[in-house]
């Protein structure tokens, strides 16, 4: 614990350290564009040099005519797309080359600039292209899509700019018997997600995409480029878990391969509360973090018309990926959860990188190259996340009930922790949710128009002070990559959702 309470220190310190350099020191509007291109063009290399294009091909001002649509292209949360309170950049940064970034980071010291890193553009509250400190630019990564998968050393290095799909991809290319335990999410980028810890089906047995991480590059305040070598063991320590963009901009991550079997197993059975789906939960709260650690057996609640046509009610959901054959998964599920009634017939085999297409929505039955297309259907939505380390009683989870049937946008994910999660320390990287906690929450609500945001988040603020009892405490536990500005104090909003 006092290897712990130390890191933690470091890590907090470090954020404030590094946080006066990168964060603007003026809130005044007398930014120059020529200043800041002079001093881009000074530290870049030689313009001649075809490899390395420079000047309007790597950045895009105000006044430029694709300014507005690269600003939009990867922004998942209309919340952030349109409204005239969302700050703008004054400078967009698409590098081809490592030097771009390293003088985008130096020049934006220089001229006292805010600096925002996109990589897939999923922040729940857009801070990887928003800024309450005024003028800011972003760094995106989008040309940094390079992956190298290495299957008789079983590792990849991935560009920060290339998505988990593409990532998923590229390792289904060399080997269907190899993968890497991250989210489900084929959209989302490599660089925040490995960066705040990153967890999907396979965490229970392999730990998270952080725990995965060999080395990184790095481009620090002083637009160094930094590997794990050099960088230092706390600093690596930090960007594993801690969110990367705090401390600098990370270029590419080294990771582990896992291996996988040949053939998984997905199931999926739901129940609405009249089939006794508060009964089943109530179960699933005891053994999802204790079975196997082969299944990862989850839960999604959202609201369903109830059978008898009386009104809405909740349905209940448990989906499972099991590494290994149908025949083992039934028979697993009746020794630990017969009342669930799973069987055969609940059951589809297939390989894990199909199990990747059936968790991001798609057949399994659908082309491989699903997984690198980009393109994704944006929306307004609010989310928030907790843990839970002791069951939530039945009184609780009525309550519960009784409040997500008050929003029909509503959608709540429970995933299992235990297995590997258990037993890797709180101190190895800085992600401190390890052994003790049953299962974590993402809550979600979505909506389809702006002028009904104040409602929806109002909802969801009031599910959260509703939960309170029934989590984590002292303190209340929240996962990094479920970016929540309600928690803490904001420098421009003050306790604020972004809206």
């Amino acid at each position: 614990m006092a290897v712990l309470n130390f890191k933690l220190e470091y890590l907090v310190l470090l954020i404030t350290i590094l946080s006066i350099f990168f964060r603007s020191t003026s809130t005044s509007n007398s930014f120059s564009t020529d200043n800041f291109l002079q001093c881009l063009s000074s530290h870049l290399p030689h313009h001649s040099d075809q490899n390395d294009p420079v000047s309007s091909e790597i950045f895009l001002t105000k006044n430029s005519s694709s300014y507005s649509s690269l600003l939009q292209s990867s922004i998942r949360n209309l919340r952030f797309l349109n409204a005239s309170s969302v700050p703008k950049p004054e400078i967009i940064l698409t590098p081809f080359a490592k030097s771009h970034v390293q003088a985008a980071v130096v020049c934006s010291k220089q001229n006292e600039l805010q600096i925002r890193v996109r990589s897939g553009g999923h922040d729940y509250e857009g801070l990887s292209y928003v800024s309450d400190s005024l003028p800011f630019i972003i760094i995106d990564l989008v040309n940094f899509q390079s992956i190298k998968v290495d299957i008789e050393e079983e590792f990849a290095w991935v560009e920060a700019g290339a998505s988990l799909g593409e990532l998923y991809y590229k390792i289904a290319e060399k080997s269907r018997v190899h993968g890497f335990p991250a989210g489900s999410c084929p959209t989302v980028g490599v660089g925040g997600h490995f960066s705040g810890g990153g967890f999907g089906t396979i965490f229970r047995k392999y730990g998270l995409a952080a725990d995965n991480i060999l080395d990184a590059e790095i481009v620090n305040v002083h637009g160094e480029i930094l590997n794990r070598k050099s960088m230092g063991e706390d600093l690596f320590w930090a960007i594993r878990g801690g969110g990367g963009s705090s401390f600098g901009v990370i270029l590419s991550w080294k990771v582990k391969l896992v291996r996988v079997p040949p053939s998984v197993t997905i199931s999926h059975m739901g129940k609405t509360l009249e089939e006794g789906a508060t009964s089943l939960f109530n179960k699933w709260q005891t053994i999802g973090s204790r079975i196997h650690v082969d299944l990862f057996l989850h839960v999604t609640t959202e609201v369903s018309e109830s059978l008898n046509g009386t009104g809405k009610t909740v349905k209940v959901s448990f989906t499972s990926l099991f590494l290994g054959p149908a025949e083992n998964l039934v028979s697993l599920m009746e020794e630990n959860f017969p009342e669930l009634g799973l069987q055969l017939e609940n059951c589809t085999e297939m390989s894990w990188i199909q199990s990747v297409l059936y968790f991001a929505g798609y057949s399994a039955n659908d082309p491989l190259e699903v997984l690198v297309n980009r393109t994704t259907n944006a929306g307004f939505f609010k989310a928030k996340s907790d843990y839970v380390t002791k069951p939530i009683s039945l009184t609780g989870l009525e309550g519960l009930w009784q409040r997500l049937v008050q929003d029909e946008g509503s959608f709540l994910i429970w995933s299992p922790y235990g297995g590997r999660m258990s037993e890797i320390s709180d101190s190895e990287i800085a992600f401190p949710h390890r052994r003790g906690n049953l299962y974590g929450i993402q809550y979600l609500v979505y909506w389809n128009s702006e002028n009904e945001t104040d409602n929806h988040i109002g909802w969801m603020r009031e599910l959260y002070s509703y939960m309170e009892p029934h989590v984590s405490k002292s303190p209340r536990a929240a996962y990094l990559n479920y970016r929540d500005l309600d928690i803490g104090m904001n420098e421009r909003f003050g306790n604020t959702s972004g809206d």
